[in-house]
Order: structure tokens, then C-alpha cells, then sequence
């Protein structure tokens, strides 16, 4: 009876990491570092305040997102992380340009292609994928980025920050 309830858990232990591999959605973030030097102002002049990373491929960023047929859909959010400093006047946005390339004809990607959106230091929602039947993969989904609040009220210093993207099942 011993052996037969071990022999059952761990018989129920592999039914469960197998299907959660198999279940398994996947987000890979791919781009370089976006450097900002904005040029110095004459006195009494502010900075532009807004930059943009470029819309046009070769894009500053780009995911891949894999959602598993069971899932149906996929829900990605995004959220910045300072790395170490960060100025609160500064704000982070992003925006999906594209809807990348995928082999599945009915599978689709919607939201955060019309508006940035913006970003917080706790997770946002930004843009989810929809799948039937099959895995699907879409890759190289083109986002732009924008920083603003850049001015001269802001001291001078070295800004980092991270911009983390999380995918979950809805």
C-alpha cells in the first residue's frame, strides 16, 4: 500500500510538469540600449522635452511572444524598472507598431498600437495575442519608446531605467 501511494504521487508529480511545460507561453524582449544626449540649451531655453526612439525597422525593440493552443490568448503588460536612478519628472511610454510575423492565418495581436502607453514602476497592461488550435509565435512585434519631461528643471545626471515585459494567461 506504501509503494502504490509513492508510486501514485510521483506518477501525479510528472502528469503536472509535463502539462505545464507544454502549457507554457513565452515572451522574449529583444534591442539595445536606447542613449539619450540631448544637446544643451541656450539660457532661458528649455529642452524639446519629448523624444522617440525611431518607427521604422530596425526598431529600438522588438518581442517575440509563443502562446500554446490551450491558452487561446495571451495578455503581455510592461512596466519600467530604475537602474539604480531614476528622476519621477521623467516618464517612460511605449507602443507596439506592428503586429510582427506569425505563420497563423486566424491568430491576431490587439491593443497598444494606437496610443503610447504609459508606464509605471507596477505592471501595465499594453497588448494581448490571440491564438487558435496551435501553438503560435509572433516575432519581431516592433515597439517604439518615448521619454518625456526632459528639462532643465530636472537635474543633470545619468537616468537608467529597464522596461520589463511580463506575459500572462487573461
Amino acid at each position: 500500500m506504501k509503494t502504490y501511494i509513492s508510486i501514485k504521487y510521483l506518477y501525479s508529480l510528472v502528469l503536472i510538469t509535463i502539462g505545464s511545460l507544454y502549457n507554457a507561453q513565452s515572451i522574449i524582449a529583444n534591442g539595445t540600449d536606447w542613449t539619450l544626449s540631448p544637446t544643451i540649451t541656450e539660457a532661458g531655453t528649455n529642452y524639446v522635452g519629448t523624444y522617440e526612439t525611431s518607427s521604422t525597422a530596425p526598431f529600438q525593440m522588438s518581442l517575440t511572444v509563443s502562446v500554446p493552443a490551450l491558452l487561446s490568448s495571451a495578455s503581455i503588460s510592461a512596466r519600467y524598472v530604475p537602474d539604480p536612478t531614476w528622476n519621477n519628472a521623467l516618464g517612460i511610454a511605449v507602443k507596439r507598431l506592428n503586429n510582427g510575423t506569425s505563420l497563423c492565418v486566424l491568430c491576431s495581436v490587439s491593443g497598444g498600437n494606437t496610443n503610447y502607453i504609459p508606464l509605471a514602476q507596477t505592471d501595465v497592461a499594453f497588448f494581448s495575442v490571440h491564438t487558435l488550435l496551435a501553438l503560435t509565435s509572433f516575432s519581431d512585434i516592433g515597439l517604439q519608446l518615448r521619454l518625456t519631461g526632459v528639462s532643465v528643471t530636472v537635474p543633470a545626471a545619468a537616468y537608467k531605467a529597464k522596461v520589463q515585459f511580463t506575459i500572462t494567461a487573461p
